[in-house]
């Protein structure tokens, strides 16, 4: 298995640090630890009680085999901050202290969880190699020696398992966790994409606007100045400013909106509502607001029915093709049509004349393409194409029954 990165190792509660042991660095106990400390310092004792409480008939009474078993046990309390040196200290103290046994296995399953192999499997070689001979010359009442250096290789055996067990265990708990994240995190990550899509369309729609406007109201002066035509009364100067100041302030307004989306952790739960296919005609009332000549035709039934997310990229679509008709053929005529019904394909076709210095479609196609992708989200296709002097866009989406 593959160590775990130090981010993705401190993102976790509790032991999971300790899978790098002393790579992790010192860290305060949690309560966790605490408990699962003192019930391994509890095990180790009391077989460090049983052992002196009836000891081997033939093996007297040693006071520094009583001392040591003790130390060893108390040595528990050390193994997070020491992992390595507590380990290697108490796994061979069974070979000059029997009661020690209990803390020799604990500190052989502490090792198996916290270092990577080979290191559990030398220490546990070198406790086997401490217990087997003094567990063959003094086992204890109704074992032989043979049985006794069994037993012990088989416990040894059985917290090296143990403890493997439990740190591919806590890896796999780390790794799901990263990989929830990360998922989260490109959650998130598209969620904001998708919101800054919408706002662009929204954006582009609405400098597109400003640019009609601001360029109606130069032409016009300059004709003016010029002679070659009336100049603008003031109601017409009032109604032009009046819609320039508001599509200016719905712009500035529709950027901070965004921005303040893209700043929170919450994506689109501090979005607005999204537009859908009853929106159309509104967008299309805005546009001829702005004098800009279009026809609409929507030949559509039960549309609720639509996904949310298919209606609005068929309302992105009209709205890019009328900001397109308004930046590269203004003043041309603009037909929308929407054709589709449940159990079928949802086709929106917006063409428009092109001016005759124009041969294609638009130059930079940023909000083709963007639309193209969400059409593709979509299950749906989008084709444009000049021929004959007439440009078409036009988006499919599949419309389930």
């Amino acid at each position: 298995m593959q160590p775990l990165s130090q981010a993705a190792v401190w993102t976790l509660p509790g032991e999971l640090a300790a899978l790098h042991g002393d790579s992790a660095g010192p860290r305060r106990r949690t309560p966790r630890d605490w408990v699962v400390d003192a019930v391994l310092f509890a095990a180790a004792a009391l077989v460090w009680f049983d052992v002196h409480r009836n000891p081997p008939a033939d093996v007297p009474f040693n006071a520094a085999d009583l001392c040591i078993g003790a130390i060893a046990c108390l040595a528990l309390w050390w193994r997070r901050s020491l992992p390595l040196l507590v380990t290697l200290l108490v796994a061979v103290s069974p070979l000059v202290s029997s009661g020690a046994e209990g803390a020799a296995i604990v500190s052989v399953f502490s090792v198996a969880v916290r270092r990577e192999r080979p290191v559990p499997e030398l220490v546990t070689a070198l406790h086997m190699l401490a217990v087997v001979p003094t567990g063959s010359l003094f086992p204890p009442p109704g074992l032989s020696g043979g049985q006794n250096a069994a037993w012990l290789v088989a416990m040894a055996l059985g917290a090296l398992g143990w403890g493997k067990a439990v740190r591919v265990r806590r890896g796999l708990v780390a790794g799901l966790h990263r990989e929830g994240m990360l998922r989260l995190a490109a959650a998130r990550r598209a969620e904001r994409e998708q919101i800054a899509r919408e706002m662009h369309d929204v954006l582009a729609h609405r400098v597109s606007l400003l640019s009609v406007h601001a360029g109606a109201l130069l032409y016009r002066t300059e004709r003016a100045e010029a002679g070659e035509g009336p100049p603008l009364e003031a109601a017409e100067v009032r109604e032009a400013a009046e819609v320039v100041h508001g599509n200016a302030r719905l712009a500035l307004t529709e950027l901070a909106e965004v921005l303040t989306v893209l700043r929170s952790d919450d994506g689109a739960e501090s979005f607005g509502s999204l537009p859908c296919l009853k929106d159309i005609p509104a967008l299309v009332a805005e546009a001829r607001g702005a004098g800009q000549q279009v026809t609409l035709t929507m030949e559509t039934n039960a549309p609720d029915s639509l996904r949310p997310q298919a209606q609005r990229t068929a309302f992105r679509t009209v709205q890019e093709g009328l900001t397109n008709a308004r930046k590269h053929a203004s003043g041309a005529p603009v037909s929308v049509h929407l054709h589709g019904h449940p159990g079928t394909d949802l086709e929106v076709t917006v063409t428009n004349p092109l001016p005759g210095r124009v041969a294609g479609p638009p130059a930079s196609g940023t909000g083709l393409a963007g639309l193209a992708e969400r059409a593709a989200l979509d299950g749906g296709t989008l084709e444009h194409a000049a021929h004959q002097g007439v440009f078409r866009l036009t988006v499919r989406i599949p419309w389930p029954p």
